[in-house]
C-alpha cells in the first residue's frame, strides 16, 4: 500500500503541470502555421506565442498556432540551418537544374564575399542560390545577436521584409535608428530588423560575496580580478553562446576606449590614426588580460548562458557574467520567493552597449504571410510592451515578466512608467555610453572567441592551478608578468594567422591552430607558477 501511494504522488507530482498549462492552439486544429526557430527562452516563447494568437485572429480572423523549434543557442542554429540550406539548395541544383554538385559549389552559393575573380561555376551557383525559394523547412528567425543575422543575411539565407515598406515610420531615426552608439539596429537591406534590446553585465549574490570577505558588489568589469572571487565566478564558452563572446567584446572594448581617451588627453602630435590603431593594439592586450584572470577567478565555463544565473542566484557561484534579462529575471525570481537583496544585478557603466536581438525572414519561408504579420506584431507597439510591462497589466503579458528593454524610442514615455517592470531604465539616454566600433573587433569575433576559450577553458586547469601560486606568493610581477604575456595572440597575429586558419574552413587546421596555442599557454602558465613558487 505505501509503494502505491507513493507511485500515486509521483504520478500526481509529474501530472500537476501539465493540468494547470493553459489551453494551446494545436498545430493541427489550426487555421494557421507558423514555424520559429529561436534561442529565446520558454517565457517569452509563451507569451509572444500566446499574444500573437489573440492579435492574429483580432486582425484575420483565423487561428494561427506557433511551432517553436528550439535546438540550442545561436551557434547551434547557425549550423542547423546551414546544413539544411546546403541539402535544400543540392536538392535544387541537381534535380531542378540538372546540374552537378561539387564542394566547389557547395562552398559558393551561400559565399557572400565571393571574390570578383570566382570561376564562372561558382557565380552561377551563387546567382542560382540567391533567385531561388529553397527554403528549410523554417520561416522566421527569431532572437540571437547581431552578429548571427548579419551572418546569415550575408549567405543570402535571410529575404527582405515588407515591414519596411508597410511601415516606414517606425524605422525613423525618432523611433528605431539605423545606428546607435556605434551598433546596427536593423539591416539596411532590410533582412533583420532589432526587437529588444540586450545589454551584459554581472549577477552577483550579496550572501556569497560576503562569504569571501567582499562587502560591496561588483560594479565594473575589472571587479572580477579581484583575487577573492577565486573559484566563484561563473562563465560561458563565448564559442557556444554568441551573446556572451558579444559580452567578452564588449570588455575589450572598453579597454581600447580607454586606452584611446588616455592617449587624447596627454596628446602632443595631430595624428588622430596613429593614436587609435595604438590603443586598438594595446585595448586588445588589457582587454585579453582581464578576461585572463577573470577565467582564472572561474569555477567553470559553461556551454549555455543560462546556468550562471541559476548559479549565482543558488550561491553555488558569487557573481556570474550575463545578459542582461537573465540577470534581472534571475533576481526578480529571488525577490518573488521573499529575498528582496540577496541577488541583483549591474551592467557597468561605460563598460556595455545595447545592442539588439533581431528577427528575419528565412529564405523559402512556407508561411510567409503569416510570417510578415508575426514581424508587424512584434515590432508594433503592442507587441514592444511584451518585453517590459507588468504581468496582468493592459497589452502586458499573461505570466511572466519578461523584463527586456524595447528596442522602439517611443515606447520610453512617462504615461508607461507605471506599467513597466524597470521604470527608470532608458537605454537611449545613457550618460557614460560606450561607443561600439565595429573596426576595431567586428572583423575578430570569432577569432576573439577562440582565443578567449583557448587561455581560459581549455587550458583551465593549469591557469587556475598558475593563479593559485601567484596569489599566494603575493602577486610578483615577473610572475604576472609571464602568465599574461598576449604575444602569442597579439591584435597583429589575431588579424593574420589566426584569421587566415579559421577563414580555410578547414577544421584540421583549426584544431592543429589550437593545439598548439593551448600548448603554448600550458607552457607559460607553468612557468609563471614556477617563479611564484620559487618567490616566496
Amino acid at each position: 500500500m505505501k509503494r502505491v501511494v507513493i507511485l500515486l504522488a509521483l504520478a500526481l507530482t509529474i501530472a500537476v503541470p501539465f493540468l494547470l498549462r493553459p489551453p494551446q492552439q494545436s498545430l493541427g486544429a489550426a487555421d494557421d502555421t507558423l514555424v520559429i526557430i529561436t534561442p529565446h527562452n520558454e517565457a517569452i516563447r509563451h507569451e509572444f506565442g500566446l499574444a500573437f494568437a489573440k492579435w492574429y485572429e483580432a486582425r484575420t480572423g483565423r487561428s494561427v498556432a506557433v511551432d517553436w523549434r528550439v535546438i540550442g543557442g545561436t551557434s547551434e542554429i547557425a549550423r542547423f540551418l546551414e546544413g539544411e540550406y546546403v541539402a535544400s539548395f543540392r536538392n535544387h541544383w541537381t534535380n531542378t537544374l540538372g546540374r552537378s554538385w561539387s564542394n566547389t559549389v557547395q562552398g559558393a552559393f551561400h559565399d557572400g564575399r565571393l571574390p570578383t575573380d570566382a570561376s564562372p561555376e561558382e557565380k552561377e551557383a551563387r546567382a542560382a542560390f540567391l533567385d531561388s525559394n529553397v527554403g528549410c523547412g523554417i520561416d522566421l528567425f527569431f532572437g540571437g545577436g547581431t552578429y548571427d543575422f548579419i551572418r546569415q543575411a550575408r549567405a543570402g539565407r535571410l529575404v527582405p521584409s515588407r515591414i519596411f515598406t508597410t511601415h516606414p515610420e517606425w524605422f525613423a531615426p525618432e523611433i528605431i535608428p539605423q545606428e546607435f552608439a556605434g551598433e546596427e539596429y536593423w539591416d539596411q537591406e532590410h533582412r533583420w530588423m532589432g526587437t529588444v534590446l540586450s545589454s551584459y553585465g554581472l549577477i552577483y549574490n550579496r550572501d556569497a560575496l560576503a562569504h569571501r570577505g567582499l562587502s560591496e558588489p561588483p560594479a565594473q568589469w575589472d571587479d572580477l580580478r579581484d583575487p577573492r572571487l577565486r573559484g566563484a565566478i561563473a562563465l560561458t564558452d563565448p564559442t557556444k553562446s554568441g551573446s556572451i563572446a558579444k559580452a567578452f567584446e564588449n570588455v575589450i572594448q572598453q579597454q581600447m576606449q580607454r586606452r584611446l581617451y588616455a592617449l587624447e588627453a596627454t596628446a602632443t602630435d595631430h595624428d588622430a590614426a596613429a593614436r587609435e590603431a595604438q590603443a586598438v593594439r594595446e585595448g586588445w592586450i588589457d582587454g585579453l588580460q582581464l578576461l585572463q584572470i577573470a577565467a582564472a577567478n572561474a569555477r567553470y565555463f559553461t556551454d549555455t548562458s543560462q546556468k550562471p544565473p541559476i548559479d549565482v542566484a543558488t550561491g553555488n557561484c558569487a557573481v556570474g557574467m550575463c545578459i542582461d534579462f537573465y540577470g534581472r529575471q534571475q533576481a526578480e525570481a529571488v525577490r518573488r520567493r521573499g529575498d528582496s537583496v540577496r541577488v541583483d544585478y549591474v551592467s557597468p557603466v561605460g563598460g556595455s552597449v545595447s545592442s539588439v536581438d533581431p528577427l528575419g525572414l528565412l529564405r523559402g519561408a512556407r508561411h510567409e504571410e503569416v510570417a510578415e504579420l508575426f514581424i508587424e506584431f512584434v515590432m508594433s507597439m503592442t507587441g514592444q510592451k511584451l518585453w517590459n510591462f507588468e504581468p496582468g497589466t493592459a497589452d502586458g503579458p499573461e505570466h511572466f515578466a519578461l523584463r527586456r528593454l524595447p528596442v522602439r524610442r517611443d515606447f520610453y514615455v512617462d504615461d508607461f512608467k507605471p506599467m513597466r517592470s524597470d521604470p527608470e531604465d532608458a537605454p537611449y539616454e545613457a550618460k557614460e555610453q560606450l561607443i561600439y566600433r565595429a573596426n576595431w573587433t567586428g572583423a575578430l569575433f570569432r577569432e576573439m572567441s577562440l582565443v578567449i576559450r583557448i587561455m581560459g577553458f581549455d587550458t583551465h586547469p593549469e591557469l587556475t592551478a598558475a593563479w593559485a601560486d601567484i596569489v599566494a606568493a603575493g602577486r610578483p610581477p615577473e610572475a604576472m608578468a609571464v602568465l599574461q604575456d598576449m604575444s602569442a595572440v597579439d591584435y597583429e597575429t589575431a588579424l593574420s594567422k589566426i584569421k587566415a586558419t579559421l577563414g580555410s574552413r578547414d577544421k584540421v587546421l583549426e584544431l592543429e591552430l589550437a593545439k598548439e596555442l593551448g600548448a603554448h599557454f600550458r607552457i607559460q602558465y607553468a612557468r609563471a607558477a614556477e617563479i611564484a613558487r620559487a618567490s616566496r
